[in-house]
């Protein structure tokens, strides 16, 4: 894919996993990258990893997504450049009865998927309308098609990047920007190590993705212009058996699979 030389794009949680694996398809199309992590080590990892296969221009934004107002400081540190892509693909979960689970921990993850991500584009999008290009992918998951006991806020702040990826896709239509949420089921990535062993998303190998193949598959529904991304047959199965089910139905399952595979 041609890019012109000058195209940037911004992708958040871009030391490891997903955010590093499509990074290197950035540069691959000869964009130059901002990079954002809150691990300084990794990002470093990451840029000279990068820069020992593709001469690009990198940049490397060390940021704690999680906290108030961070989209605030990023847009100043980039006010001179313009941003034809944005990735928001930071993200963490946490295992538990909601009742039990550290708030601390859950306000951060709030911040970070919803707050974070929406004023990103809140943020950066006016630009790009003006210009008539752009395109924005937003890292949902296979969670964000039912509700998720025992991980409660997880699911619902991906349903919430679904949702909201969808409407602001329609009203972009005509303007030249696109947007597009991946929504992956799991996923061999530094997730797992940050999510309780308990959970589904670690406890069943079988449909484990390789995230080389996921970041291939929303690389290209991304330049595509497609709404909404699902990697693989089953995922994609999956995703439409909570319409053949009541709500209700759908959420003792997923909490029924979860105690399940917590007593494993």
């Amino acid at each position: 894919m041609e890019t012109s030389k000058n195209q940037t794009a911004l992708v958040t949680g871009a030391a490891s996993g997903l955010g590093l694996e499509l990074a290197l398809l950035l540069a691959k199309d000869g964009y130059n990258l901002i990079l954002i992590d809150v691990d300084s080590e990794k990002l470093e990892h990451t840029k000279d990893f990068i820069l020992d296969t593709y001469a690009t221009k990198i940049t490397l934004l060390l940021k704690d997504l999680s906290v108030a107002n961070v989209a605030n400081d990023i847009y100043e540190a980039i006010s001179d450049i313009s941003i034809d892509v944005v990735i928001n693909n930071a993200g963490f979960g946490l295992f538990g009865t909601f009742c039990d689970t550290d708030w601390e921990r859950e306000s951060q993850m709030l911040h970070l998927h919803v707050l974070t991500a929406t004023h990103l584009i809140k943020l950066l999008l006016p630009d790009m309308v003006e210009r008539g290009s752009g395109k924005i992918l937003n890292l949902s998951s296979l969670a964000a098609f039912q509700p998720g006991p025992m991980m409660a806020l997880y699911y619902a702040s991906k349903s919430y990047l679904l949702s909201f990826s969808q409407a602001i896709s329609n009203e972009l239509r005509g303007t030249g920007v696109t947007v597009t949420a991946l929504c992956p089921g799991p996923t061999k990535t530094a997730f797992q190590s940050v999510v309780s062993q308990d959970t589904v998303e670690n406890r069943i190998a079988f449909n484990m993705a390789c995230p080389k193949r996921v970041a291939a598959y929303g690389y290209k529904a991304m330049q595509n212009g497609r709404v909404v991304a699902i990697p693989g047959t089953l995922n994609k199965f999956l995703s439409i058996l909570p319409r053949m089910l009541t709500r209700n139905r759908a959420t003792k399952i997923i909490r029924r699979i979860q105690d399940k595979n917590r007593d494993l």
